[in-house]
């Protein structure tokens, strides 16, 4: 009976060791990978595979996960590094990058500091960048400069299975003095202008005065070539009248000057007595005869 008893009890140790052997190997041939994370398996030290996000089957024993690589986006910390402008200014370009890894066998065997390595490629492109750029460039053109970097950048770490998402150019700052000499120089600047606006608006007022002079001038001279032609006309008329009318004509004209000139004289102010010569009074009789003739 006691045989019986102890081999039915290693019967059981048996199986419970058989089933627990069978749920290891199932718990180590199964593997659950975050969506946030890649898996790079090896089997006796060499790449097996790169296990993506869900359920995945491995060899228990054989396969082994060595690396579990996030693929969330990484920021490296801010950077700064001294940089010469091609016109001889000594600046300090604060950077930032963006990353994330894609291809995790690339980066586990090909590099071993990734952040490092990226702060070091980035630090040298942009001294190179910046040295072929003036300074006003550099603060003018941020936007193409940082395009520029960041594909510079992807293009050197491209053998690492890294893609840079963004890479950023935080400050560019001066030392104090090429501070104020770009002050001093402002100034200046401001100065000149201000000069050149003032002596514009001298210039326009003067060119305003002579335009309304020379329109004056033009004004009175029209009207002066006016009157010269009424006179000629008028003594056209006159010579025409003489051409066609004789000597009468011109005795009526000078007949009606007469009777104008009297009619004036009489229209003044106050009571006024006019003493004219006989051969006046003579004149006038006969401009009004020729007068009322020509009536």
């Amino acid at each position: 009976m006691e045989d019986l008893i102890l081999s039915l009890l290693a019967q059981n140790i048996v199986l419970v060791l058989g089933a627990i052997f069978v749920i290891t190997i199932i718990l180590k041939g199964i593997r659950i990978v975050p969506q946030s994370e890649k898996h790079v398996v090896e089997r006796f030290g060499r790449l097996r595979a790169v296990l993506g996000p869900g359920i995945n089957f491995i060899v228990p024993f054989l396969d082994k996960v060595r690396h579990q690589i996030s693929i969330l986006e990484r920021q490296l910390p801010t950077a700064s590094q001294d940089a010469i402008t091609k016109d001889n200014v000594l600046v300090q370009v604060d950077t930032s990058v963006f990353y994330r890894i894609t291809e995790p066998e690339k980066t586990v065997y090909r590099i071993r500091d990734v952040d490092g390595a990226i702060s070091t490629t980035v630090a040298g492109i942009v001294r190179a960048e910046i040295g072929k750029m003036d300074l006003d460039e550099v603060q003018s053109n941020r936007a193409a400069l940082i395009a520029t970097i960041k594909n510079l950048v992807e293009d050197a770490v491209d053998n690492w299975g890294i893609e840079v998402t963004r890479a950023e150019i935080l400050d560019v700052n001066l030392d104090q003095a090429t501070r104020d000499a770009m002050l001093q120089q402002l100034n200046a600047e401001r100065a000149r202008r201000a000069q050149v606006t003032e002596a514009e608006g001298a210039k326009r007022s003067v060119e305003l005065h002579a335009d309304a002079e020379l329109y004056e001038a033009e004004q009175k001279a029209k009207a002066r070539r006016i009157s010269a032609e009424a006179e000629a006309y008028a003594t056209e008329v006159v010579a025409k009248a003489i051409k066609e009318n004789g000597i009468e004509a011109a005795q009526y004209q000078v007949a009606l000057k007469q009777v104008e000139a009297l009619n004036a004289l009489g229209a003044g102010e106050g009571k006024q007595t006019i003493v004219l010569p006989a051969a006046a009074l003579e004149a006038f009789g006969d401009a009004f005869k020729l007068l009322k003739g020509g009536s």
